[in-house]
């Protein structure tokens, strides 16, 4: 038993040591517009950060700002997070504006590249005509002192500049990323990723469960990226292509109403409105936009059955427009329909009624070609004498005949000119001028 023991002893000393596991910094790249699906794919790279005990989540973010409740979300998943946060606001030319603000300024270390700015934090609310009122003014203090009170605790919580931060919100402050640093808005400015984590190697982070040093010098960088799930709900979250989206299943209705039974325009269309829908309840929608295209929907609708000459399908183009205008209404280019979708989109549903119109007016001022009124001004020949009834064959068929004027032998040639009770009247052939 000694001797087993001593072995084993003698084993673990000759063992070599075991390796030390790599640090690895997660990151993502954030590019665009601060909604729904982005706040999904920021939360998710935290949670998986979080789960893979990563050394740091480093977030590039280039945004104009976004939707307030979805800037929320990411804020709050920051600032509970168990690994740190780098915010680094890049590559040069990029912006932390509006909603990027509040990011930034809740990571744990905040960064800027060169040529970068950061501010313009207004909240914007949509209103009606333009018009202001008295409940108007009061509901945006409302918001602008919530949003302030917000952002002056995340900025205090952090040691930044908690003035500028209420400045940024209420007239809209905004800086380069020198004037940032000097202001402790940020932390450093740095031109690359990888100079970025070696400058931070050792400082000490706050963190739910404390003070740690970051141990960055080493460390390896580890991409998140996307799901297809993310890119779907990012790609319908664009109010152009929701716009889009709705438009097409509006057509693929009409073309299944036009023809009853064709299933597939129908049911594209049916998906395509349901996409559309859940992209709007993600939108700061304006109702009034929605009712208007939805009053367009209806006068289309009722060109179908209502014979107008195109006066219904005009209106339901103006109200198109008008609704596509007031759909979205967002200084934020991207949080709003762009004039080069709406134009397009008004000038083919336009074009498209035109042309349905006129196939319509066509189809009812030709003659009919079937039915008992199909008969009328056909040519037959006698194969009983019509004295004045008797039978004649047109169109291959044997049908009951009279004659309008004298008694008419076989094989005279006759042209129809009425049906009275499944009895056609003809003519001789060669009397009818």
């Amino acid at each position: 038993m000694h001797r087993t023991v001593t072995g084993f002893l003698l084993l673990l000393a000759l063992a070599p040591p075991p390796a030390l596991q790599a640090s690895v910094v997660k990151w993502i790249q954030v590019d665009g517009v601060i909604q729904p699906a982005t706040s999904r794919f920021m939360l998710r790279a935290i949670e998986e950060a979080n789960a893979a005990k990563a050394e740091a989540l480093l977030i590039e973010l280039d945004t104009p700002g976004g939707l307030m409740e979805s800037m929320r979300d990411i804020v709050k998943g920051i600032m509970t997070s168990d690994v740190p946060v780098i915010v680094y606001v890049a590559p040069s030319g990029s912006r932390a504006g509006s909603a990027g603000v509040f990011i930034t300024l809740a990571a744990h270390v905040a960064a800027m590249a060169p040529g970068t700015n950061i501010g313009a934090a207004h909240p914007v609310t949509m209103q009606m005509g333009g018009e202001k009122s008295d409940s108007v003014d009061t509901m945006m203090d409302k918001i602008v002192n919530d949003a302030v009170a917000f952002i002056r605790s995340i900025a205090e919580s952090r040691g930044r500049n908690a003035q500028w931060a209420e400045d940024a919100v209420r007239i809209s402050s905004s800086i380069t990323e020198r004037e940032a640093l000097g202001k402790n808005v940020i932390d450093l400015i740095v031109s690359s990723r990888d100079s970025l984590l070696m400058l931070l190697d050792g400082r000490e982070v706050n963190l739910p469960l404390g003070k740690r040093p970051l141990s960055l010098k080493s460390a390896s960088l580890e991409r998140i990226a996307m799901t297809w799930r993310d890119r779907v709900l990012e790609i319908i979250g664009d109010p152009n292509i929701a716009y889009v989206l709705m438009l097409l299943g509006i057509y693929g209705l009409f073309f299944e109403l036009y023809n009853p039974g064709a299933i597939v325009p129908g049911v594209i269309g049916g998906i395509c409105l349901i996409l559309a829908f859940f992209a709007f309840q993600t939108l700061p929608v304006n109702v009034a936009g929605l009712l208007l295209i939805l009053l367009s929907v209806i006068l289309f609708l009722l060109e179908i059955k209502v014979t107008s000459y195109g006066v219904l399908s005009i209106g339901g183009v103006i109200a198109m427009i008008l609704g596509s205008v007031m759909l979205i209404e967002s200084p934020i280019p991207g949080l709003r329909v762009s004039w080069g979708v709406i134009l397009p989109a008004a000038l083919g549903t336009a074009l498209f009624f035109a042309f349905a119109i006129g196939l319509s007016l066509r189809a009812q001022r030709r003659k009919p070609t079937t039915g008992v009124e199909g008969m009328i001004g056909e040519v037959g020949q006698v194969i009983e004498e019509l004295n004045p009834d008797g039978r004649i064959k047109i169109r291959g068929e044997i049908w009951s005949a009279r004659s309008a004027s004298a008694a008419l032998a076989i094989g005279s040639s006759v042209k129809v000119v009425a049906v009275k009770q499944m009895t056609l009247i003809v003519f001789p052939h060669s009397e009818e001028k």
